[in-house]
């Protein structure tokens, strides 16, 4: 009997998504229940992890931002108060 080398195919495929992570970094938030819930939809619906969700949407948010400066984030809040939203 041969025995399996210690680091096997799979044993290199989880070592190289440990160390894919471990390269990112953590970010806690505190966010509404509601959005939650929106962020978890649109997560089933893409086929994608809510973690994955935010950082597309916070990518694109920043991309805007460096595009159009401090009137993106003006624009947002204007916004939120005209439709009554909790800013």
């Amino acid at each position: 009997m041969s025995q399996a080398p210690i680091f096997g195919c799979k044993s290199l495929v989880s070592l190289a998504i440990i160390q894919r992570m471990a390269r990112k970094l953590f970010l806690g938030i505190r966010i509404d229940p509601e959005l939650k819930k929106s962020l978890e939809e649109m997560g089933l619906a893409e086929e994608r992890s809510v973690s994955q969700v935010c950082e597309l949407l916070l990518r694109k948010g920043i991309d805007t931002y460096k595009k159009e400066g401090a009137k993106y984030l003006r624009k947002s809040e204007i916004r939120k108060k005209r439709e009554g939203l909790p800013q």
